[in-house]
């Protein structure tokens, strides 16, 4: 059976690691979580990480993903995934020989307004680790979504409100 490369895009507090514990059971996939690198590794991305570091753990996350595929499983990549360069080369990793992947583009597509919602309701409950103002504020404005070209699959918030199911 050939591997699939599902490749997770949005902003922080979209829901992408919800979505991932979701959709990894039924895919039978493992999850590579960026964030999770970066904790392997001693840092944090609420407090901004610096682009070079950012380099080393998206080259971690590669070099896992590469096996896993390699191996016939597939693979959830739990991440931003901005800017587009950053989705080209998961595109291209997924095409690459050695992986001969199935490719997914989802990109959960969620307002501003939501994300602040559910950022301001985990500040309440502290169901994961928060980020700074300025670190969310700056995501936000240079967060690059998909391009129609790309042919992501959608999810909005409606969508995840009302149950969705890959």
């Amino acid at each position: 059976m050939t591997p699939r490369l599902v490749l997770l895009c949005g902003t922080s507090f979209s829901g992408k690691s919800t979505v991932a514990q979701t959709l990894a059971p039924r895919l039978a996939a493992t999850i590579v979580s960026l964030d999770e690198i970066n904790a392997r590794r001693g840092l944090w991305g609420g407090d901004g990480i610096p682009a070079k570091e950012w380099i080393r753990t998206h080259a971690e996350a590669t070099t896992e993903t590469r096996a896993l595929l390699t191996a016939g499983t597939s693979v959830i990549v739990d991440d931003t995934s901005s800017p587009r360069f950053l989705r080209d080369a998961w595109r291209a990793l997924a095409a690459d020989a050695d992986a001969d992947a199935q490719f997914t583009l989802l990109y959960l597509d969620i307002d501003h307004a939501e994300i602040h919602a559910r950022r301001a309701a985990n500040q309440t409950t502290g169901g994961r680790q928060d980020l700074t103002d300025e670190v969310l504020t700056q995501h936000l404005a240079d967060f690059d979504p998909p391009h129609p070209d790309e042919n992501p699959v959608y999810l909005s918030s409606v969508d995840l409100a009302s149950g969705w199911a890959p």
